[in-house]
């Protein structure tokens, strides 16, 4: 499995010198032979940046004076900072993360009893515009930096220290703002940085990629990359998935499910996760239920029911809790691993869909698509 999508070396899109927080691996070792260094060095770089969180080239004493005046000339290491820092009632904390550009996403901390999980934003809004999620309807701004997505790990990770409770991140899902896999070698160079035993060491098991189904980048993931998989079903048919998630025109169900079928093939991992939205009237009768035990059959899969969470100007509303439970102890007893997801942060408009952000910048808004799976 490669460990690389053949990025090019990442670029400051402000200064121009290249973003050392960003470089995965194979990023590093391409860098350092461009400037006539070891790759060994790589592996320090990465310990210093990610292990130690050490950010100034002079207190890196394991590296030659030579090579840290060259870095010096040559890179950036920019973390981002807090535009604001909410705390819900239930302990999930939400910050507005300022990104170099102006721009801004939204970073969510979720804390549980045996974990601590990070939510992270992989783009400035989202250009799929699906019908239950409130980020899709402020248009898409653009792609963040590879590291841009690492950097809200750094960020998150000190913030919490400061806070003194002992709380820490132990997962990382990609399901925050954007289409991770419409941001494709920017998302595989941070999530290898998040599973590298020398930068962050996350188990392969605790990072997870939410999708709503590119199905060529889909194929892509399994040749570079093998964390978790979470697919954004929503829908057990075409016809609805199509009004629900609108990227199903382009990739329908009968071109979907293979594609994940092939990620379960290709990497070490026993099941697909399956996400799905549970609206009032539209998706959550028996009927439905019945219709997804079928469309998932034979495939090794847990299923995660989501309450809706409103929004200001949505026409959806939440499913009743008792029906929610019906529909779930139909897949239970189909055989289906089904779980109710717990509602989070929603008094900080924290929760599943509600992430919004602002984009400060929004001359490009709307102007660019799904076609950025190909970059």
């Amino acid at each position: 499995m490669s460990s690389t999508a053949g990025a090019e070396t990442p670029v400051s899109p402000t200064s121009g010198r290249v973003e050392l927080l960003g470089l995965d691996e194979a990023g590093l070792k391409a860098f350092l032979a461009e400037i006539g260094e070891k790759p060994f060095r790589g592996r320090q770089l990465r310990q210093w940046l990610h292990q130690r969180q050490v950010f100034d080239l002079d207190a890196m004493t394991d590296l030659a004076k030579s090579l840290r005046a060259g870095l010096a000339d040559r890179v950036d290491i920019q973390l981002p900072s807090a535009v604001f820092d909410r705390e819900s009632s239930d302990g999930t904390r939400k910050w507005l993360v300022g990104l170099e550009s102006g721009n801004a996403v939204e970073t969510v901390y979720i804390p549980e009893r045996e974990r601590g999980t990070l939510c992270v934003s992989s783009q400035v809004g989202c250009a799929l515009d699906c019908g239950f999620c409130s980020t899709g309807k402020q248009g898409f701004n653009r792609n963040l930096t590879a590291a841009e997505i690492i950097g809200q790990l750094h960020f998150a990770a000190r913030a919490l220290e400061q806070e003194g409770r002992g709380r820490r991140i132990t997962n990382v899902v990609m399901m925050g703002m954007g289409e991770p896999l419409a941001n494709f070698r920017n998302v595989i160079a941070a999530t290898n940085l998040m599973v590298d035993p020398y930068a962050w060491g996350l188990s392969r098991r605790r990072v997870t990629l939410s999708t709503v189904g590119v199905v060529p980048a889909l194929y892509r993931l399994a040749d570079h990359s093998n964390i978790s998989l979470a697919v954004s079903l929503h829908a057990p048919n075409d016809a609805l998935r199509d009004e629900i998630v609108p990227i199903n025109r382009k990739y329908p169900l009968r071109e979907l499910i293979p594609a994940c079928e092939h990620y379960l093939d290709q990497t070490p991992h026993h099941c697909i996760y399956w996400e799905y939205v549970m609206l009032d009237g539209v998706n959550d009768s028996l009927a439905h239920a019945r219709e997804l035990a079928g469309l998932l059959r034979g495939i090794p899969s847990k299923i995660n029911l989501i309450p809706f969470n409103p929004f200001p100007g949505t026409r959806y509303s939440a499913s009743p809790g008792e029906r929610i439970r019906r529909f779930a102890d139909h897949l239970q007893k189909a055989g289906f691993i089904t779980t109710i997801r717990r509602t989070r942060g929603q008094d900080i408009d924290g929760a599943c869909g509600q992430l919004v952000g602002q984009v400060i910048n929004r001359r490009n808004r709307g102007k660019r698509s799904e076609a950025q799976a190909s970059s």
